[in-house]
């Protein structure tokens, strides 16, 4: 039975929409139509989201029934993302008596609909021998079918999308380790699941018609083990092929401490995940296709997904946006506002100057930089890294420009290759040196708040592989002398350009 077609609910309470999939899900149900009320412990929390002035926020919190009358008033369909991580009994009450405090304030308030997203558990495993972290998942969905509210319980494995700590520790452990000594749970069997079709099930289960009360499994087409899928995240990377070695010693908290030791996903988030994988999880039915139907490529496969979640580092989406409040350009793209580990390896070098001068001034200095006039920083350095890049087969310096004046989209400079030109505001330049991973170097003019003439700089790096992280942190102390040099005497020039009696104008420059 397909979904009611009947026009999206009047009010809709999205809780945990300060997380990683709340914060996705919020845009995708404006974008259907809906009236979004989001309910935050702290409401400031959510001024960064670029949709924050499309929705409703209030305060409070899910362990306080009290603080949930009022924001539950109205609504009809009520989303429950919110989950405490941890270990230990206590975690796991707070999460009980946390969902049953929201059932019952959603009955008494009259909403017509609960939808919750949980864990696939294991079949064929009592639910006292699961994890803590997949036993509370999987307690919270019957507290919450058991609240006499209509629930929709949606649960799902691995979420591939660029931000979600899954699919963070598993491109950390791959780009990381070409060699790695792993527990035995990378033998297990898992059905990861799109962010995007995990978005698109939450958005329909608001349509799903009365009398439902069920749980539904959600995966993508593909079960794989955990090997598995770090090889294919190497293939989809185009990393050399990675040596796995399962060990019997490893326990989960030992694994949990070896991922803190790899990858920056915090200790906290990464012992559930890895008590988790020690399962299989496995879809065992597809009934939410009846009231959510698949369209075409739905759902997802896992190499189509991990491609859109590497996608805005492999496109430069990162390098084309200095506003961090820019929106996202898909689900699987990074959110300004989550984590700092989150959202792909991308080192950045980032300088900038206010100087005294007009733009167009500041604007001719850049765009002739390169070629004969130079790179305005430490030329030996410079032509030192050119050599080098000749002697293992690189283009170095030699090219130089087309034009000395004037450059446009395509363009060669040197060993680099204009990307992207906006006339008399960015020049981006992607580098075709011998490196390992993608380069680009960007010089931006603008005005800050007073008005004044800025000028930005970024050298982004995105690293593939181990060596890719060797080469930045081996080169990393040079970039105050380089990069550092490059803002000063830019600005500088600009000043000379402008008044060529000033031989020094002044220049104040901060990095960081």
């Amino acid at each position: 039975m397909e979904a009611d077609t009947a026009p999206p609910a009047q009010r809709i309470l999205v809780t945990g929409a300060s997380g990683y999939i709340g914060g996705r899900l919020v845009p995708q149900l404006l974008d259907a139509g809906y009236r979004v009320r989001c309910l935050a412990r702290s409401p400031e929390k959510l001024r960064d989201h670029p949709w924050a002035g499309r929705v409703e926020i209030v305060r409070g919190d899910v362990t306080d029934p009290g603080s949930l009358d009022e924001p539950l008033r109205g609504v009809d369909v009520a989303y429950y993302l919110v989950h405490a991580l941890g270990s230990g009994s206590s975690f796991e009450e707070t999460d009980r008596e946390a969902a049953r405090a929201f059932g019952d304030r959603a009955r008494a308030a009259g909403v017509r609909r609960l939808v919750y997203l949980g864990g696939l558990t294991p079949g064929g495993v009592p639910e006292s021998e699961l994890s803590p972290h997949l036993r509370s998942r999987a307690e919270v969905g019957r507290v919450l079918l058991a609240s006499g509210v209509e629930t929709v319980v949606l649960r799902a494995a691995v979420i591939i999308g660029s931000g979600s700590a899954s699919f963070e520790m598993l491109r950390h452990l791959t780009e990381r380790l070409p060699v790695m000594v792993t527990p035995r749970w990378v033998h297990t069997r898992i059905q990861p699941i799109a962010v995007r079709d995990v978005l698109r099930y939450l958005v329909g289960s608001a349509r799903i018609p009365p009398g439902v009360n069920r749980a539904f499994d959600i995966g993508g087409p593909d079960i794989l083990t955990y090997e598995g899928m770090m090889r294919r995240y190497a293939e989809v990377a185009e990393l050399p092929h990675r040596l796995i070695l399962p060990v019997p010693m490893l326990s989960p908290g030992l694994s949990s401490l070896w991922i803190g030791l790899v990858t920056p996903v915090p200790r906290s988030l990464a012992r559930p995940l890895a008590e988790s994988l020690r399962y299989e999880v496995v879809c065992a039915e597809r009934d939410i296709a009846e009231y959510v139907p698949d369209g075409l490529g739905e759902p997802l496969p896992f190499t189509a997904a991990l491609e859109l979640a590497l996608r805005k580092v492999q496109d430069a989406e990162v390098s084309t946006r200095w506003c961090s409040a820019a929106p996202p350009g898909a689900p699987s793209d990074p959110l300004p506002t989550d984590p700092d580990w989150a959202g792909g390896s991308l080192y950045t070098d980032h300088r900038e100057a206010t100087v005294d001068v007009p733009a167009e001034s500041l604007w001719e200095v850049i765009e002739g930089i390169g070629g004969d006039n130079g790179w305005y920083s430490f030329p030996l350095a410079w032509a030192v890294r050119g050599w080098l890049d000749q002697l293992v087969g690189g283009v170095g310096l030699r090219r130089g420009r087309r034009d000395a004046r004037r450059l446009r989209v395509g363009d060669s400079l040197d060993f680099w290759r204009v990307e992207e030109i906006e006339p008399g505001a960015l020049l981006r330049l992607r580098a075709e040196m011998r490196l390992p991973g993608p380069a680009w170097l960007e010089m931006r003019v603008d005005q800050d708040a007073e008005g004044r003439v800025r000028y930005r700089q970024r050298a982004l790096f995105h690293p593939h592989g181990l060596l890719g992280h060797a080469y930045w942190w081996s080169v990393a102390p040079f970039h105050a002398v380089v990069f550092g040099g490059m803002a000063r005497n830019i600005t500088r020039a600009a000043a000379k350009r402008a008044r060529p009696e000033a031989s020094d104008a002044p220049a104040a420059t901060r990095s960081s």
